[in-house]
């Protein structure tokens, strides 16, 4: 099908779309912007900067998608955002490009940001993230994949976020969050493995008692780091794959992981 533009809306020279897009009244779409097939853009919506943003991806009233850093430390150059497909963006929701010259912030695909989202420059987004209203995402962060964000959350610049956590509406994130697991609080700690999220998910009974000797043994068994690494190398578990990607995620970790209550 063609490209439908609404008459009051703005398409810089230069910008390039796809097949079947839509753009709706008085949306605004940068010159260096690249818009994937079937991608809707409604009334007011904006895209601008040095931006990918991929097939069948949904941009609501309002929502600025590829914006200059807020960075203080951008030293000007043309760093931008890539983004995947069928990511939806709802209204206000914000991204922000990378600060540095040839950098990029990057989401992945089939992600849901709600109402007054922010998505800070140079974040690294997965895939399949529901992040509910007014959720704030500093600079640097990484958010792996199936991550749940609740209401007016917060995280701290460098943070990272495993895969399948949810973060309970509220929380302050100052740490790192291993996979897995539900963070809670202000500041957010560790409170129990995401055991819900994950049966939605079907992962089955050996999986989970998987996470759940890998979350014991960090969390629960009382031991110091180094000696709760050393259990965990040797451990019967330590070759599954939700296992191995727990301990790895938190031997890597530089900020810290999120304390256990």
């Amino acid at each position: 099908m063609a490209v439908r533009i609404h008459p009051t809306a703005i398409i810089e020279s230069g910008a390039q779309l796809g097949t079947d897009v839509a753009v709706g009244a008085y949306a605004y779409v940068g010159p260096q912007v690249v818009i994937g097939d079937g991608t809707v853009l409604h009334h007011h919506a904006n895209v601008e900067g040095n931006t990918v943003l991929g097939r069948a991806c949904e941009v609501f009233p309002f929502a600025c998608i590829g914006m200059k850093t807020q960075d203080l430390k951008f030293k000007g150059g043309n760093p931008g955002t890539r983004i995947g497909d069928r990511n939806v963006f709802r209204e206000y929701a914000s991204v922000h490009a990378a600060t540095n010259d040839g950098e990029f912030t990057t989401l992945g695909d089939d992600n849901l940001l709600l109402a007054y989202c922010h998505v800070a420059h140079d974040c690294q987004i997965g895939n399949h993230l529901i992040a509910s209203n007014e959720v704030g995402i500093a600079g640097h962060c990484i958010v792996e994949d199936h991550v749940t964000l609740g209401a007016k959350c917060g995280i701290h610049q460098f943070c990272r976020i495993g895969a399948h956590v949810m973060v309970g509406a509220m929380s302050k994130i100052v740490q790192d969050v291993p996979p897995f697991i539900i963070a809670d609080g202000n500041p957010a700690i560790a409170r129990s493995i995401n055991k819900v999220g994950l049966e939605r998910k079907g992962f089955s009974p050996e999986r989970l008692e998987a996470i759940k000797q890998a979350f014991r043994l960090f969390y629960r068994t009382g031991l110091n780091r180094t000696q709760a690494f050393e259990q965990m190398h040797a451990h019967a578990f330590a070759g599954s794959p939700e296992f191995t990607h727990f301990l790895q995620f938190v031997e890597k970790s530089e900020r810290g992981v999120v304390a256990g209550k």
